[in-house]
């Protein structure tokens, strides 16, 4: 059976006597603040694991007990939570850090009438944690130089290939394990579309994936310097994973292809624009320069382009 053109090789798996289908645990919790959980979950990405729509969102994930998918639905005031696998415990016990409870934004002035406006927009707007560091870190290092498609194509397809069946009735895959990804050789990741360069980034933080999710426990200053210690893990490597992973409202992806540009003309209707100024103009934001970058991408607001879009890359042919 196909699901949206691709072989799952998992889904013959499923029915009624599949042991990772089973009764689920069940929570809820009422969030303190307003709460969009599309919008909030959105920033944790998409694919075979992540499913969101209508004001419902299922996850797959890889817990420190195991396998999980959670479950959650947010209606009248609260957040209704449920559970399968092994890691159920663990997933629904931190469903209130993923949707962004832990999240404070008391000290947040928007002082841009643009940003203040978006904030206006989007009350329910939270930043989520998801505690689960090395998850978070593979697609982050499969989109470094390269297009969001490719990178996007490439997560998908590691994951049908090195994942796991999802407990749940929901069809979802767990991504692979740093213990797997560890002991794949580097050539395996060429049928992803991943070069070698990329692939070993991925082997290497694996082999350490204990030292990476120690950074949970972590103050913010600290967790970030020993993202960045890792070999491959730059500052923006190490934004983009601390704002989905820890929860850090002040990450700021250094480095990006685009998002200086998208500042500046955002917040001083200049087209193009350097790393260096984009800091400055973030700087009245210090400890929510995450916050304010998402509000101003809510906007849809874009630097207009004066150049050809980045090609498809090959790497069969590099």
């Amino acid at each position: 059976m196909r699901i949206g053109g691709r072989q799952r090789k998992h889904l013959h798996l499923r029915g009624p006597d599949n042991p990772l289908i089973s009764s689920p645990l069940r929570t809820r919790f009422q969030p303190r603040r307003p709460l969009d959980l599309a919008l909030t979950i959105a920033l944790v990405g998409a694919g075979v694991s992540l499913r969101v729509r209508d004001g419902e969102v299922w996850r797959a994930t890889l817990t420190p007990e195991g396998p999980a998918t959670v479950h959650l639905v947010q209606k009248n005031g609260e957040v209704e939570v449920e559970g399968w696998g092994p890691g159920a415990g663990w997933a629904t016990a931190g469903a209130a850090q993923l949707c962004g409870e832990e999240d404070d934004d008391s000290g947040f002035r928007p002082l841009h009438p643009l940003i203040a406006e978006s904030l206006r927009r989007h009350p329910g707007l939270r930043l989520p944690k998801t505690r689960s560091v090395f998850e978070a870190l593979v697609p982050v290092v499969l989109g470094q130089k390269v297009t969001s498609v490719e990178a996007h194509q490439s997560y998908r397809t590691l994951v049908d290939a090195l994942g796991e069946p999802a407990p749940g009735p929901f069809g979802l895959a767990v991504p692979p394990s740093a213990a797997v990804l560890a002991r794949t050789p580097y050539w395996t990741f060429h049928r992803f579309g991943i070069e070698r360069r990329r692939a070993e980034v991925i082997i290497r933080v694996a082999r350490s994936a204990t030292r990476l999710e120690e950074t949970v426990g972590m103050d913010l200053p600290s967790a970030r310097r020993r993202l960045e210690a890792f070999p491959g893990v730059g500052p923006w490597t190490a934004a983009k994973v601390a704002l989905v992973a820890l929860g850090d409202p002040d990450a700021v992806q250094v480095g990006d292809y685009h998002l200086p540009h998208i500042v500046a003309y955002a917040l001083e209707g200049k087209a193009r624009s350097t790393d260096e100024r984009m800091l400055e103009l973030l700087e009245p934001y210090r400890g929510h320069r995450a916050r304010a970058i998402r509000l101003i991408g809510l906007t849809g607001i874009g630097a207009p382009r004066f150049g050809p879009r980045m090609p498809l890359r090959n790497i069969t042919r590099s």
